[in-house]
Protein backbone atom coordinates (compact mmCIF):
# COMPACT_ATOMS: atom_id res chain seq x y z
CA UNK A 1 0.00 0.00 0.00
CA UNK A 2 1.39 3.40 -0.62
CA UNK A 3 0.16 6.42 1.35
CA UNK A 4 0.78 10.06 0.00
CA UNK A 5 -0.23 12.89 2.27
CA UNK A 6 -0.90 16.29 0.22
CA UNK A 7 -2.23 19.52 1.41
CA UNK A 8 -3.56 21.45 -1.92
CA UNK A 9 -3.23 25.20 -2.60
CA UNK A 10 -5.06 25.20 -5.63
CA UNK A 11 -8.09 23.78 -7.00
CA UNK A 12 -6.54 22.30 -9.56
CA UNK A 13 -2.76 20.68 -9.85
CA UNK A 14 -0.59 18.31 -11.50
CA UNK A 15 -0.31 15.07 -8.81
CA UNK A 16 2.56 12.81 -9.69
CA UNK A 17 2.39 9.59 -8.25
CA UNK A 18 5.60 6.94 -7.68
CA UNK A 19 4.37 3.25 -7.58
CA UNK A 20 6.36 -0.07 -6.94
CA UNK A 21 7.21 -2.15 -9.33
CA UNK A 22 4.71 -4.54 -8.42
CA UNK A 23 1.59 -2.13 -8.83
CA UNK A 24 2.79 -1.98 -12.66
CA UNK A 25 0.00 -3.39 -15.07
CA UNK A 26 -2.44 -3.66 -12.36
CA UNK A 27 -5.57 -2.00 -11.28
CA UNK A 28 -4.65 0.89 -8.78
CA UNK A 29 -7.28 2.60 -6.99
CA UNK A 30 -6.78 6.84 -6.09
CA UNK A 31 -9.15 7.88 -2.91
CA UNK A 32 -8.99 11.16 -1.87
CA UNK A 33 -10.97 12.37 1.35
CA UNK A 34 -10.10 15.34 3.68
CA UNK A 35 -9.12 14.12 7.13
CA UNK A 36 -12.51 15.95 8.91
CA UNK A 37 -14.45 13.60 6.39
CA UNK A 38 -12.81 10.20 7.64
CA UNK A 39 -13.26 11.12 11.37
CA UNK A 40 -16.99 12.15 10.97
CA UNK A 41 -17.80 8.74 9.13
CA UNK A 42 -19.60 6.20 11.46
CA UNK A 43 -17.92 2.22 11.25
CA UNK A 44 -20.40 -0.18 10.85
CA UNK A 45 -19.29 -3.54 12.69
CA UNK A 46 -18.29 -6.36 10.09
CA UNK A 47 -21.13 -8.78 10.11
CA UNK A 48 -20.19 -12.29 11.63
CA UNK A 49 -19.95 -15.11 9.04
CA UNK A 50 -21.04 -18.52 9.88
CA UNK A 51 -18.75 -21.00 9.21
CA UNK A 52 -20.38 -23.21 5.87
CA UNK A 53 -22.62 -25.83 7.14
CA UNK A 54 -21.18 -29.38 7.49
CA UNK A 55 -22.69 -32.14 5.19
CA UNK A 56 -23.28 -35.87 6.07
CA UNK A 57 -20.16 -36.46 3.38
CA UNK A 58 -17.89 -34.57 5.84
CA UNK A 59 -17.78 -36.99 8.40
CA UNK A 60 -17.47 -40.25 6.22
CA UNK A 61 -14.54 -42.60 7.63
CA UNK A 62 -14.19 -40.86 11.01
CA UNK A 63 -15.39 -43.52 12.72
CA UNK A 64 -13.82 -47.31 12.65
CA UNK A 65 -16.50 -50.53 11.88
CA UNK A 66 -16.18 -51.28 15.43
CA UNK A 67 -16.37 -47.56 16.81
CA UNK A 68 -19.73 -46.97 14.18
CA UNK A 69 -21.11 -50.36 16.18
CA UNK A 70 -20.47 -49.30 19.53
CA UNK A 71 -21.94 -45.69 19.42
CA UNK A 72 -24.96 -47.50 17.26
CA UNK A 73 -25.57 -49.82 20.22
CA UNK A 74 -25.09 -47.03 22.46
CA UNK A 75 -27.62 -44.86 20.93
CA UNK A 76 -29.79 -47.80 20.47
CA UNK A 77 -29.50 -48.52 24.36
CA UNK A 78 -30.13 -44.56 24.98
CA UNK A 79 -33.33 -44.76 22.90
CA UNK A 80 -34.90 -47.39 24.82
CA UNK A 81 -34.67 -44.95 28.03
CA UNK A 82 -36.64 -42.39 26.27
CA UNK A 83 -39.53 -44.49 26.55
CA UNK A 84 -39.07 -45.98 30.15
CA UNK A 85 -41.32 -43.90 32.78
CA UNK A 86 -39.20 -42.86 35.69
Amino acid sequence: MVLQVITPQQESFDLHVSLPKEYLGKQVHCLFYIEEEAKSVAISPVPETKPPQKKMSDFAGIFTKEEADSFEKHTQRARKEWDRTI
